[in-house]
């Protein structure tokens, strides 16, 4: 319930208006220094603290944070390392800022209304993971743009729009994988990529292309194949990859756990140790130190991602309380680098 009492004696207190109270507690509008400072005192003297519903019926807004997030029906998609850690790096910003998460998920192959989010006002602000370069949800995402409400997406973004992205540098990621490889000996390596669907798949084929092409080495296209960034997928790839073996000295998979997964299916295949590639992962989760050997990864900084993508829509949801706020928030497009890290899995195998 809304103190309407205590906040009138704050107004009287104060000599102020009870609306210029509100805009004082609730942070909404310009304010002279002096008033402020007055009304703030008023409140510590009275022990007033306004409640976070009063807060958000005076803004009109709902308190919650949206992240979207894909469906996947039976993926574990909260154990996952990608969304475990960019779910945390939002979740620790939106505490600091006693926003509430609501997580929603697309229709499965489909994709969201969200400018209907907003007015529904379920969400004041949202973070996309898991968008795909398909034209309903270009258009779904150049509309929320267009109305200049607070969203920011992560680790995806669209060639030729000026939408709020916060990724990392998966280019620079994947060269750092394949010329780890070439320095180590290795000349014909395959590329175990994502759907191309994702802006971070076609990036982490430019790296490997780049790597490629410095080393001297012809990209061979039959070496290509792809997966969904699931142990599964990696698994089922093994089939294809384990018949040309011949052909192959070393893998670079575009996430750890295709890795893992291609690793297995070898295995379940009669594969020897001696017969197996070396191996590159990338994302350098928690599984890539616990694989035998340990799984060179590209480490990306996932945590960090998250944590920048909530402090970005929750400044831009304060300066649309501003005078032409909205209008000053520039077009985010940040990359984040990456690392590679070295483990016994990529090492030629006379180290």
């Amino acid at each position: 319930m809304i103190n309407i009492a205590s906040r009138k004696e704050v107004a009287q207190l104060a000599g102020v208006s009870e609306a210029t109270v509100s805009r004082v507690l609730n942070g909404v509008g310009p304010i002279k220094e002096e008033t402020k400072q007055r009304v703030l005192e008023a409140a510590d003297q009275l022990g007033y603290t306004p409640s976070a519903l009063a807060r958000s019926f005076a803004r009109r807004r709902s308190g919650n944070l949206g992240v979207i997030m894909p469906y996947l029906p039976k993926a574990r998609i909260f154990s996952a390392y990608y969304f475990s850690e960019i779910l945390s790096g939002i979740g620790s910003k939106a505490l600091e800022s006693q926003y509430d998460l609501l997580m929603l998920f697309r229709e499965p192959g489909g994709s969201m209304d969200y400018l209907n989010l907003f007015r529904t006002q379920k969400v004041d602000a949202c973070i996309i993971l898991g968008a795909r370069d398909e034209e309903g949800e270009r258009a779904a995402i150049k509309q929320l743009s267009e109305a200049d409400h607070p969203y920011c997406l992560i680790n995806q973004y669209f060639d030729g729009e000026a939408f709020h992205v916060m990724d990392a540098d998966h280019v620079d990621g994947s060269y750092q994988a394949v010329h780890h490889l070439t320095q180590q000996g290795f000349r014909k390596i395959a590329f175990l990529n994502g759907p191309p669907q994702y802006s971070n798949s076609r990036d982490r084929l430019k790296g490997y292309a780049r790597a490629l092409n410095e080393a001297g080495i012809v990209l061979d296209e039959s070496l290509l194949f792809e997966g969904n960034f699931s142990r599964k997928s990696g698994y089922a790839a093994a089939e294809l990859i384990a018949g040309k073996l011949d052909r192959i000295e070393a893998v670079f998979a575009a996430n750890d756990r295709m890795a893992i997964g291609l690793q297995q299916g070898l295995r379940a295949l009669g594969i020897s140790e001696e017969r197996m590639p070396a191996f590159v992962g990338y994302d350098d989760s928690e599984a890539a130190e616990l694989c035998t050997p340990p799984l060179t990864s590209v480490r990306v900084p996932f945590y960090e991602l998250g944590c920048l993508a909530a402090e970005h829509v929750l400044r831009m949801l304060e300066a649309s309380d501003l005078p032409a706020g909205r209008e000053a928030n520039a077009v985010l497009h940040r990359q984040l680098p990456t690392r590679l890290v070295i483990r016994a899995s990529s090492l030629h195998r006379n180290q």
